[in-house]
Formats: structure tokens, sequence, C-alpha cells
């Protein structure tokens, strides 16, 4: 009865938002569209919206499953048009706040002693709310100051239950050949995943201190510490940074940020995290995103987090290479080394599509080509060719976006390539060479020496099995001989019954020809052969 009432509540927006014409226009549902002027509602005029702009306040409106809904499908930007995709990268994470009351009886359940034994003081009021979780402020009795970041109660229960629905959709639109071909479950299921990684504080704090060790020696990002002994699966306490929200572009003005800079600086976290690390910021929005004392970079909010093989690092790093180098041909065969394209593609076919899509946007001064925007446009003419989205590859495709979206935000002349080339050439260098290969081998070398002492045991057991294999295949070999000389002498025995049987015809029809010595001869032919094959 509840879902029933909660897809009351949602059929309710998308009328408000007159999404229902929206869904009827579509393909999957078209033959429906004429019971749109059978409702009343239709003849109301309403908000001069885009589509996009209707969706996005719909989502909002439904509150915040819905809202990281539309923030994860605005990822899978190979699944929407351009307008619908830009409008719910918009959505942002602000909730209205629970009370507080709430945050200190979870803070004080979990913790085990009430707030003001455990700090030194507390805001009640929240700094920020947001779908999954909201932020409180406060100081330890080390007069550290800290944020204390409390899951929403309840938020687990509204998520099974509205994913659940979610899928009810998905199964409907999976009815349809199109609808299929859109992979609505896969959506879900990556949703799904998502959410409930972001549930889980412990796991954000494990990708903070991760994400800090990595850069510990650099100056280019810094990410809070994180205060374990306060830590629970709900409860995440860091330290509280400050600094210039990065999209704030007057006030970095007013203190004199060389804007160029910051903007080649967070393209090179990005490869760095990528390539390096293999450990990504996969949320690295405006809002997650600050800048400290010496213009460093200050990230906070790490519950999605993207990594890769190093199958897919090194096909990426050739493919982006390829890109920057417009050598066509060479994206194409990574393509179809690395498996993203189907064994059997026409390389040269597909050579041509991508020229096809990638040539007019190389017409552009390198300054206003969005790279972002040319991996899309690739990924959607690679639908023909059966070329399979990489999940993996997702998290990353989003995360570029937004690092392109924010370098150019900050300066608009930023040359994405020229400051990635040179890195990715270094890189594939140094980590692809002979010289990274005798570095791979050299890391190795502490664990290949601690098994040197079972090699002998190995050697001796794989010889042993050699061995056996060897006399089963001796025992097959004799088995399958004595099978084949079986069957040629059953087919010998055969060929002289049949030849026997035609000799025995024969001499009857001599006999009934009175050609009595003949017919005795092919009888007695006959008898011998017959005798032979027994």
């Amino acid at each position: 009865m509840r879902n029933f009432f909660q897809f009351l509540r949602i059929l309710r927006t998308l009328i408000k938002y007159r999404l229902d014409y929206l869904i009827l226009s579509s393909s999957l549902l078209k033959s429906f569209k004429p019971l749109v002027y059978l409702t009343p509602w239709h003849y109301f005029p309403s908000k001069k919206l885009s589509r996009g702009e209707r969706i996005r306040l719909a989502l909002e409106e439904l509150g915040p499953v819905f809202i990281k809904f539309g923030q994860t499908l605005s990822t899978r930007r190979d699944l929407l048009p351009d307008d619908i995709g830009d409008e719910l990268a918009k959505l942002q994470d602000t909730c209205p706040p629970f009370s507080e009351k709430e945050s200190k009886s979870i803070i004080e359940k979990n913790l085990g002693s009430s707030v003001g034994e455990l700090f030194k003081s507390f805001d009640d009021k929240p700094l920020a709310s947001a779908s999954i979780a909201q932020v409180h402020t406060a100081t330890t009795h080390n007069n550290e100051e800290i944020i204390i970041k409390v899951v929403r109660p309840g938020i687990e229960k509204l998520i099974k239950r509205d994913v659940g629905l979610l899928y009810a959709f998905a199964s409907l639109a999976e009815s349809h050949p199109i609808g299929k071909r859109l992979r609505p479950k896969e959506v879900i299921e990556e949703f799904e995943g998502i959410i409930y990684n972001e549930l889980n504080m412990m796991i954000e704090a494990a990708n903070a201190s991760l994400l800090g060790k990595n850069f510990s020696d650099s100056d280019l990002l810094y990410v809070p510490k994180v205060h374990w002994e306060f830590c629970r699966s709900n409860i995440l306490v860091t330290e509280r940074i400050y600094g210039t929200p990065v999209n704030n572009i007057e006030a970095l003005i007013e203190n004199k940020t060389d804007l160029k800079v910051l903007a080649e600086n967070g393209v090179i976290i990005f490869f760095t995290q990528v390539f390096d690390h293999n450990f990504f910021h996969a949320d690295m929005h405006p809002g997650n995103i600050f800048v400290g004392k010496n213009d460093q970079y200050t990230g906070v909010d790490f519950g999605i987090m993207g990594t890769l093989s190093e199958e897919d690092q090194y096909f990426l790093a050739q493919n982006f290479l390829a890109f920057f180098n417009q050598d066509y041909k060479r994206v194409a065969q990574v393509h179809l080394e690395s498996g993203w394209i189907p064994e059997g593609t026409n390389v040269l076919e597909f050579e041509n599509a991508i020229r096809s899509v990638c040539e007019p946007i190389f017409q552009k001064p390198l300054n206003e080509i969005s790279f972002a925007q040319v991996l899309l446009s690739l990924a959607k003419e690679a639908r023909r060719f059966d070329m399979t989205i990489q999940p993996q590859l997702l998290l990353l495709y989003k995360t570029l976006f937004n690092i392109e979206g924010l370098g150019r935000t900050l300066y608009p002349n930023l040359d994405l390539w020229a400051t990635a080339k040179p890195y990715l050439e270094k890189l594939t260098k140094d980590k692809y060479s002979i010289k990274g290969s005798l570095k791979k081998i050299s890391d190795k070398l502490p664990e290949l020496v601690s098994e040197l002492p079972e090699l002998p045991m190995l050697v001796i057991n794989a010889l042993k099995q050699i061995e056996s294999g060897a006399h089963k295949q001796e025992n097959s070999k004799k088995q399958t001989e004595a099978i084949i000389s079986q069957l040629q002498s059953n087919l010998s025995k055969q060929r002289s019954a049949i030849f026997a049987a035609s000799l025995v015809i024969l001499a009857g029809i001599l006999a009934t020809q009175s050609m009595w010595l003949f017919a005795g001869v092919s009888s007695s032919l006959s008898f011998l052969i017959w005798l032979r094959s027994r």
C-alpha cells in the first residue's frame, strides 16, 4: 500500500511538470500519446521550461533518492540527449536538514557518550545538508576543528523503497526493444551500488585516508585528516578545512590566484590520480573543491572513487595519445585490442567513422575543443558498431567532464591537450618502457625470492604431472589406435561379406543360364571370401 501511495506521488509530480506528455511522446509509448488529450490538466497553461529543466525539477521535488539517481544518470551521457544530460548535471545535493536532536541522538548512540562529553563544542545548526547525510561542525577537546557527517535517519529504508520502484520502471522499459537497448536495469544496478557505498561512512573514511597518502608528498592536493576514533558506519569525522570555493572566481582573483596555473594543476591532479595512483576522486564537482593556502586544491566528499585495471590504464593512455595526435587508425586499433568493440569489426570502417566525428571538431582552435565532448561523440557513433560502454570508464568520463568544465571556468583559454599530452607521453615512457618493466620486476623481486625455496618441489610436482599426463596420453593413444584398428577390421570384413554376397548372386544368375562351370567358380570364390571375412 505504501508503494502504491509513493507511485501516486511520483505520478502527481510527473503530471505537475508535464512529463506525462514527454513520456508518451517517446518511441516506447507513442501509441498511447492520444491519452494526453483526455486529461484536463493538458488544457491549462504551463511554465515555458525545456524538457531537461522539467526533468531536473521533478527529480528535485521527488526527494533525496531521485536527486542522487539524477546525478548518477547524468554520468551516462552515452544514453542521454545533450540537453537532458546538461540539466541533470546541475542537480545539487541540497536537501532540507533533519533536526539537530536526531543528529545528536545518532552520534551519542554510536559513540556511546553524550555530545557534551565527546566534544568541546558542537554546532546544532548544520553546515550543509545533502541527500545522504548532513554536516555539523565541532571542536575536539584538543582544540581541533572538525566536521561531523551524519547519515540521514531512515535513508536506507527510503532508498530500498525507491530503488524498487526504479527497477519496476526499468522492467517496463526493457519490454520494448528500444528500451532494452538503453539497458535501464544496468543503470539502476550501477546507481544502487554507488548509493549503498555512499551510505557507509567507513568506506568514505578509507577513501579519504588513501587519497591523502597518495598526495602526502605533493603540494597540488590537500585531503583533510580522518579522525578514526569517531568514525562509524553512519558517522564520518574529519578535519575542518577552510578555503575559497573553486567556482568563486571573484574571490580567487581578489586573492591574486593565478587562474591559468590553477586550471592546469586541476588537469595534472586528474591524470596523476588516474595513471599514477589508479585511484581517483570521481565526484569532483565545484561544491567538493576548495582553494586553500598557496593556491593548493583541497578536496572533500570521498564517497565515490574510481579505479581501473592495469590493462584499462594502458589502453586509455594509448587512446588519449592517439586522439591528441589525431591518429584515428591507432584509436580504432586500441578499441579492438582492448575488446571495447567486438572481434571481427571492420577496423577501416570504424576508423572512418571516428574520422567523421573528430575531423570537424579538430578544425577549431585546440583551446576551444572539449576533449570530454570528443569522447562522448565517439561513444555515440560507436553504438552502430556494437561498442560496449565500459562501466569502469563511466566514472572517469564523468570526472573528465567536471575537470574540463572547471578548468575552462577558471581559465577559458585552457588547452587541455597541451597540458595533458606531455604528461601522458612521459607517463607512457616511464610506465610502459623497458625501464618501467624492469621496475615492475624489481618491485616483485622480494615476493619471487620468498617463493624460491618452494621452487624445487613445484618443479618436481609439475614434472610428475607432466609424466602422469604423458602416461595418460600414451594409454589414450593406444586405446585410440585399437579402436581405429577394430574399425578398419570391421570395415574390411563388411567389404568382404558384401563381395561374397555379390558372387553368390552372380552364381545364381549364371546357374539360371545353365552356365554351370562359371556358376561353380563364382560359388567357390564366394565361399572362400566369406571364410576370410570371418
